[in-house]
């Protein structure tokens, strides 16, 4: 057990340092660093297993800011523990290239886990982390080799547990016994509005526990509380733990202590000094680390990367052991899928129609036996979205081998948790209809951001699902999921272009893939390397005058409108355009190829919104869309009355 005097000052040594920074940068939140300080030194110096020198080391333990607003004190964390985060990068706090943004940011800050600022992004990722750590423990432990043996710990404020995205994932949690799940709750009681109880008056431990979730409240200013309550939960096997801890926000500060200002504002000068003086700190000091807090924390870091070099004695003797293990160890850790997994993509004849959400479970199929890192589930549409392989053994509490995930009528929780999934190594997926893509747009935007290669299975893409209606028919999802920088949208037209869609998204590594498929069937083309560019020609004719564009489903209805054209005499070219951005990131002379500026008539046709189409279409064309919503009827009645229709096409191309 630590000294109480020696955590206090390393407690504020991160306050001071939390107050200077937001001063400096005249912008930030000291607040929440300031409440939390006592809580963070605890755990980093006691409980936490980190290696700084090696900040990808698989068997470190996890930590979440989920409280990101407060990123001064995990900076400051980091700093002291040793990470390659030099003081002079605290005191560029918030400016331009400093690698302290005023949230934490994965793949920025050596150290940080997990992009969070987006309230309840960052515990409902830490599910992912902690689910991720059983599933592998699972697949790579042995007797006698236990090489995944690590704990997910998280730092949660008041708006985290407010957000409905913690609520989705927390119930999750419980249900598959996620007993390395530790979860710190900063509970000082003030959000920014004022105090919680404006508009919060539920009790939360309450509600954890009726999870499921072990429960505990402690005096977070108490270290030896907060210390015993960490242990119990560590010793907790089958629940995750949420531990509240009773906080002042801007704890030592005379004037802001306890008040809404102490949360997104600096302090002042004035109140700095106060607060130094009353924390018994040299007033004048600024960014000051006392030598002893250096070697309080270099000591926990020095802990840590001992448990790293007998882990990696462990690992060497598990090699040893079971060679055929160690090989998909280093598939996993070196990021790689199996030699030859494109080979496994089936090939579709034109036999019959098939509806592209069927194309993709015959793509799985053939994936999830060979792909050991290919995991995922549906949010409670398996069988409409086609996700589960009959080969898939479900993910249950206690039984973690498994590769499908049952994420329930959660698709918030689920795209934060494929988040956590895709952080920790697996190359995860997750399905819903399209139209939900809005419920999971935070954890899709923050995939985007942190490069993730997460693919969302998104079925029923259009009015072609039919009678469900207009509640149910995506209208603005594409344009909304294109206008996401990172991230790339696919709209196969058929079976072969879905199967060339699995390949683009599992090819990439940088960024998620959204699969946007349908339910009605679809006739199938031969395959063609040209999908794999987004765009390319499907059907040409000399001398062509026009270009006629489809996504998706609509590229039949272009095809069907170029024969209406050749009857008139008017040869058309027809491009299939599965993905608008992944088209226009290909060189100028794939481009130039597709779409040559020759000609400048050109329609493009997709049952959606036409806002996306600007930079295919120029402005010497036009684009056949939905600008209003759907109707409740068979889909080809409505195909027939929105004026989805060849002789549309053909209409606007003459």
């Amino acid at each position: 057990m630590a000294d109480d005097a020696l955590r206090r000052l390393a407690a504020n040594t991160l306050r001071t340092l939390a107050m200077d920074g937001v001063q400096k940068a005249n912008s930030g939140h000291p607040g929440m660093p300031m409440g939390m300080a006592d809580v963070a030194t605890v755990l980093f110096t006691e409980f936490l297993k980190f290696s700084p020198k090696s900040p990808s080391w698989l068997d470190r333990d996890r930590f979440v800011l989920s409280a990101g607003h407060g990123s001064m004190l995990l900076y400051g964390l980091l700093h002291l523990s040793g990470y390659d985060l030099p003081l002079d990068d605290l005191k560029a706090f918030r400016q331009w290239g400093s690698r302290t943004p005023g949230h934490p940011e994965h793949g920025l800050t050596p150290g940080v886990e997990v992009t969070t600022g987006p309230l309840g992004q960052g515990i409902s990722t830490a599910v992912g982390l902690a689910l991720a750590e059983r599933m592998l423990a699972a697949r790579f432990n042995r007797e006698g080799h236990e090489i995944v043996d690590h704990f997910t710990y998280a730092i949660a404020s008041d708006g985290d547990l407010m957000e409905g995205v913690s609520h989705e994932a927390c119930a999750l949690a419980a249900h598959l016994g996620l007993g390395r799940l530790v979860v710190l709750h900063d509970d000082n009681g003030i959000s920014i509005d004022g105090p919680t109880s404006l508009s919060f008056s539920e009790d939360v431990p309450a509600r954890f526990a009726a999870y499921g979730w072990h429960v505990a409240r402690v005096d977070g200013h108490d270290p030896d509380a907060v210390s015993a309550a960490v242990a119990a939960a560590k010793a907790e096997g089958g629940k995750p733990s949420l531990i509240a801890c009773r906080t002042h926000i801007g704890f030592g500060s005379p004037n802001r202590q306890d008040t809404s200002k102490a949360h997104g504002e600096p302090l002042g000068a004035d109140e700095i000094r106060l607060t130094k003086e009353k924390l018994g700190w040299p007033a004048d000091a600024q960014f000051l680390v006392p030598e002893e807090v250096r070697a309080f924390f270099a000591a926990a870091a020095a802990r840590g990367a001992k448990a790293e070099a007998d882990w990696n004695a462990r690992l060497a003797a598990c090699r040893a052991a079971h060679p055929d293990l160690a090989k998909e160890l280093d598939l996993f850790l070196e990021g790689r899928l199996p030699e030859g997994w494109e080979a496994k993509l089936p090939a579709f004849g034109a036999e019959k129609k098939l509806a592209t959400r069927q194309a993709s479970g015959a793509v799985l199929e053939a994936l999830v036996p060979a792909i050991p890192t290919l995991v995922g589930g549906s949010a409670d549409l398996t069988p409409s979205n086609n996700t589960r392989a009959k080969a898939a053994v479900d993910v249950k509490a206690g039984e973690y081998a498994g590769s499908y995930l049952r994420f329930g009528i959660r698709e918030h929780g689920m795209g934060a948790i494929l988040n956590g999934l895709a952080l920790h190594g697996f190359r995860p997926f997750g399905g819903t209809f399209l139209v939900f893509a809005d419920y999971m747009k935070g954890s899709i935007r923050l995939a985007s951001l942190m490069e993730q290669p997460v693919v969302y299975v998104f079925t029923h893409d259009s009015i072609g699902l039919g009678e469900d209606g207009p509640t149910h028919q995506p209208i603005e999802q594409l344009a909304s999921l294109r206008a996401t920088p990172g991230l790339v949208v696919y709209r196969p037209a058929d079976a072969n272009e879905t199967a060339a869609g699995w390949r683009v998204a599992l090819s990439r590594t940088h960024g998620p893939t959204a699969l946007a498929l349908t339910r009605q069937g679809l006739p199938v083309l031969p395959p063609n390397e040209g999908a794999m560019k987004g765009g390319y020609v499907v059907a040409d004719a000399d001398g062509f005058r026009v270009i006629l564009i489809g996504s998706g489903s609509e590229l039949h209805l272009a095809l069907a409108a170029q024969k209406l054209l050749a009857a008139d005499g008017i040869p058309a070219r027809v491009v299939s355009m599965p993905s608008i951005e992944l088209f226009l990131s290909q060189d100028e002379a794939w481009r130039e190829s597709v779409l040559p500026r020759s000609c400048r008539a050109r329609v493009a046709v997709e049952a959606g919104a036409t806002l996306s189409w600007g930079a295919i279409v120029g402005l010497d064309g036009t684009v056949i869309g939905l600008d209003r919503f759907g109707a409740s009827a068979p889909f080809e009645t409505i195909y027939e009355k929105l004026g989805l229709t060849p002789e549309a096409v053909a209409a606007a191309a003459r």
